[in-house]
């Protein structure tokens, strides 16, 4: 069985074929700057190759998808009917789904039903959706939710204190995401430790430039810190992260600014770029710092502070912590990211390891010999649980 893994943003479309006999990848791409002028693909299959084409809009973008993986040079099928359905990520389900579920019409309208609450999310994943359709008819197509795994939080987690009437009018409530990233790493911390995850208390940390830490007990998560949207939370590359609600009013009065300003400000201006002034990329920051950049120091040291707050809060809502895992572009290569966090850890019970430590990219557990706590790094892959998922609801 093979299945074609789509992840489609508002301008970009990031896909896998996997063949779900031994889950080896056959082939990834990604096409950039859709509806824009310049627009490519990058792929990678039987060979490497970029291409500079124009793709006005995602119908065009999936077509050059099927046309290189059917490529005669680089390509790694014969015939799109070798696919045997397509799996997409889609960011917000609401409160509609704690599952992934195959496409239905009723499945589309609630998709569009939570367009409200992921407004630059949804929409292009509908996007990617109807393309499939339209270029693959009768093809099946599964959706899962970035905010899935996160629908077993208990009440008194996910609600926030507003009027009961709001929740209830507008389902303003904590959802969660990055949920396919921390029910993957939560799943491989306890087949690599050799326990049932039903018997474990996990915290799994997000970090990359989007950013989320989770507290999964017994398998499920129980609490995270993205909210309502994204921007709750961790200090992230350009997003505030957690703050006073009164700033928004306040910055508004001041600054004259609209609402959608300060968002503006909040989501793409703020968090590590905007108190280092230097990046939102960490890499450029750590070498601000090694010049003497106070800026850059300040930020590092609030972002690790941020996150080792979110780790101690978690076992304090399990009651305990078993392992902590680190994952996404920032988890899984920043040693010094890792050992800065876990140094905040030692009233848990955590110890490094820091020559296990130093490594980049690959599973490894670094907790020292006698520590209480596991602390691994996992490699996420989300893209896996997608054809997983995909491939489940098909068996069934």
């Amino acid at each position: 069985m093979k299945i074609l893994v789509m992840n489609c943003g508002s301008s970009s479309l990031k896909y896998q074929l996997i063949d779900m006999e031994n889950e080896n990848v056959l082939a990834k791409g990604l096409c950039e700057r859709i509806g824009i002028e310049g627009s490519k693909i990058k792929h990678e299959g039987n060979g490497k190759f970029e291409t500079e084409k124009p793709m006005h809009d995602h119908t065009e973008a999936i077509k050059m998808v099927i046309d290189a993986l059917l490529d005669p040079n680089h390509g790694v099928i014969k015939s799109i009917d070798e696919v045997n359905a397509v799996g997409h990520r889609v960011v917000h389900g609401g409160e509609y789904f704690s599952n992934s579920v195959i496409i239905t019409e009723e499945v589309k309208k609630a998709i569009e039903a939570c367009n409200d609450l992921a407004p630059l999310h949804n929409p292009p994943n509908l996007m990617g959706i109807y393309a499939c359709e339209n270029l693959m008819p009768g093809k099946p197509q599964i959706a899962v939710f970035d905010t899935a795994f996160h629908q077993t939080m208990p009440e008194k987690a996910y609600l926030y204190a507003i009027p009961y009437e709001l929740y209830e009018k507008y389902k303003i409530r904590r959802y969660g995401f990055h949920g396919t990233s921390h029910k993957y790493v939560s799943d491989r911390a306890a087949a690599l430790l050799g326990k049932d995850k039903k018997d474990l208390k996990i915290v799994t940390c997000h970090l990359g430039n989007g950013a989320s830490v989770c507290a999964v007990k017994n398998g499920e998560s129980v609490d995270t810190s993205m909210g309502f949207t994204p921007l709750e939370g961790l200090i992230m590359g350009t997003r505030s992260g957690d703050i006073d609600p009164a700033v928004i009013s306040f910055l508004m009065d001041k600054e004259e600014l609209k609402v959608k300003d300060v968002e503006n400000i909040l989501n793409k201006k703020s968090g590590v770029l905007g108190l280092s002034g230097v990046s939102s990329d960490f890499r450029d920051i750590e070498g601000a710092c090694s010049e003497g950049n106070k800026r850059a120091e300040a930020a590092l040291q609030a972002y690790y502070y941020r996150v080792a707050k979110y780790v101690g809060e978690y076992a304090a809502a399990m009651n305990g912590v078993d392992a902590i895992v680190f994952t996404a572009g920032l988890g899984e290569n920043s040693a010094d990211t890792r050992e800065a966090i876990c140094s905040y850890l030692g009233y848990l019970g955590v110890n490094i390891d820091k020559e296990k430590n130093n490594c980049r990219g690959k599973e490894v557990n670094f907790a020292a010999e006698g520590s209480k706590v596991d602390v691994l790094v996992i490699p996420t892959n989300e893209e896996l649980v997608i054809a997983r998922d995909t491939k489940e609801l098909l068996d069934k």
